[in-house]
């Protein structure tokens, strides 16, 4: 069985604890709690033929340099950075963020991520597309649990190097 640590990082209020517990629960709270430093928690999924142990890392806040220590970084191999497709002021610094992630783990795998889709309609969804700086690779809704599933696998097939 192969292990592998992915963090889900992105500013407050995005959603990143409700992703966190709708993959390893199925579960999703209306309540707001912020998360104080970091949850770790981990859950074995089958990729094709493998096994593959991740251990996830719900990160508290921002991205930047004085938000999130260094070592909280180390030994990732996937990132899942979360922005909240309601408020473009999580999406703003994006293009800032994924250069300090992948400067802080050259050759992690990152997959950018538009949470709380069931909040807009398809043509507001296809509004905030147009905004975005760069493209994200997949939107979710914790609260229904759309695509939560698919977003973990095909980081997992990243990772594995089995991505289509």
């Amino acid at each position: 069985m192969v292990s592998t640590k992915v963090m889900l990082t992105g500013s407050f209020g995005v959603g990143k604890t409700s992703l966190f517990k709708q993959f390893l629960f199925s579960e999703f709270s209306e309540r707001y709690l912020t998360t104080i430093g970091v949850k770790v928690d981990k859950k074995v999924i089958e990729v094709d033929d493998d096994q593959l142990n991740i251990l996830l890392w719900d990160v508290a806040g921002e991205v930047s340099l004085d938000k999130v220590p260094h070592s909280y970084f180390l030994k990732s191999s996937g990132i899942i950075y979360v922005f909240d497709l309601t408020r473009p002021l999580t999406y703003k610094n994006m293009i800032s963020d994924i250069e300090y992630i992948e400067n802080k783990v050259p050759g992690v795998k990152v997959k950018i991520v538009g949470n709380k889709k069931d909040l807009l309609t398809e043509e507001q969804l296809e509004e905030v597309k147009s905004k975005l700086p760069i493209p994200a690779d997949i939107f979710t809704s914790a609260k229904t649990g759309e695509n939560v599933e698919l977003l973990f696998m095909s980081l997992a097939r990243k990772i594995l190097g089995k991505e289509e």
